[in-house]
């Protein structure tokens, strides 16, 4: 009896030894931050953001390979959260959204009559395509079937309208274009494309310095989606009041209708959407990223660091204007007469751009009242000098 109680409490002690040692050599560490993560998203499984579930998705943030916005359902507010447990910067947490970069291939000569079957990929397969327009959309909704959120529909123009609000830039409408149409981008991305030759972009808007997509915002004038043309011109341009009244207009020199008979009066357009903003009584909202942490002092109160105030924002950053006028404007407001550009008008497109978030402080000069290395003392981790030319 008593060597049956010692061989069982030997038997016990080499299966406690022997479960230890396993537990040493066949522990598997779990990073806590994958469980961390997963509870941020959706928590619904649906394969959307490329990853078999929300736990796979986590692993895959946890490693580097996927971005803190790999959840296209929980939006904005997680991605910022997930950011936070990665350590990493928030601005980069930006949800991307899908893009048409095509306002319709109808226009091209038709090569030959289409009797297939309702697919883009069908039709694509038959030389490119019916018309001549290697690049044009083929409209007939592809990407409308594979969008999962009903944030595609095809317009009465028959091309692809984005719904930007339910779009949550899954990607799954850029894999089944067969004509590279539909593009994904965060607004940053956006904001930053300037200047690709191959890009599909007409004339005027190439010669425009700033890219607005003049095609763009002249059809929406036409279908009287005013405060669509405003959007679609602020994206490129923050001053479209000013710019509305004294804009060389170098686009109207490239204008495709100047062919046939006088160029379309794209600036005078464009003055009138901006008008129609401001006597509106209202501003449209602008869309910011998630801060970013980062400060940036902008030196000049001009075009040019107005401009670039309003993009560093739009970007999530922290913006302070440093300027030796004791109002912003630079030389719009001191060098171009009120019957040109009236002092009231510049005065409320700039205080929309302050309204952002952008701070402000005027009767300060660099050299007498500060300097860069107060700036980088202060903290600020960049700098933009935009001083002006007020000497010739």
């Amino acid at each position: 009896m008593f060597s049956a109680i010692l061989f069982m409490l030997g038997l016990g002690a080499l299966c406690g030894v022997m479960l230890s040692v396993a537990s040493k050599v066949f522990y598997v560490y779990e990073d806590p931050r994958i469980a961390e993560i997963e509870a941020m998203t959706a928590g619904a499984n649906c394969g959307g953001c490329g990853y078999a579930g929300c736990a796979a998705a986590a692993v895959a943030v946890v490693a580097g390979e996927a971005p803190p916005s790999i959840c296209i359902i929980a939006g904005p507010e997680a991605a910022v959260n997930i950011a936070g447990v990665m350590g990493v910067d928030p601005g980069t947490a930006e949800t991307v959204l899908s893009y048409n970069t095509c306002m319709g291939g109808h226009r091209a000569e038709t090569k030959f009559h289409y009797m297939g079957i309702n697919s883009c990929q069908g039709l694509a397969i038959l030389y490119g395509g019916q018309r001549d327009c290697p690049v044009g959309c083929l409209g007939l909704g592809d990407c409308v079937k594979a969008c999962a959120f009903d944030a595609l529909i095809i317009g009465p123009d028959g091309y692809p309208v984005v719904d930007e609000i339910k779009c949550v830039g899954c990607g799954a409408c850029l894999k089944v274009c067969p004509k590279d149409i539909m593009e994904i981008k965060t607004m940053s991305q956006r904001l930053l494309h300037l200047n690709q030759y191959d890009d599909r972009i007409a004339p005027c808007q190439q010669t425009c310095p700033a890219e607005i997509d003049i095609v763009k915002y002249i059809y929406q004038i036409k279908q009287g989606d005013y405060e669509g043309a405003v959007n679609t011109i602020r994206e490129r341009n923050p001053l479209l009041l000013s710019c509305g009244r004294v804009c060389p207009h170098p686009c109207e020199d490239k204008c495709r209708r100047g062919i046939e008979e006088e160029s379309i009066s794209i600036n005078q357009l464009k003055r009138f959407v901006a008008d129609y903003e401001m006597n509106s009584g209202k501003r449209l909202p602008i869309s910011c990223a998630p801060s970013t942490g980062k400060k940036v002092a902008v030196i000049g109160g001009g075009p040019a660091g107005l401009s670039n105030a309003f993009f560093l924002r739009r970007l999530g950053h922290d913006v302070t204007i440093f300027d030796a006028m004791p109002k912003l404007g630079g030389m719009i407001r001191y060098g171009i007469p009120e019957y040109r550009l009236p002092k009231e008008v510049l005065a409320w497109e700039i205080q929309g751009i302050l309204d952002l978030g952008v701070e402000h402080k005027p009767n300060v000069v660099l050299g007498r009242d500060f300097d860069i290395g107060s700036l980088v003392a202060s903290g600020f981790d960049a700098v933009f000098l935009g001083i002006g030319p007020w000497k010739d």
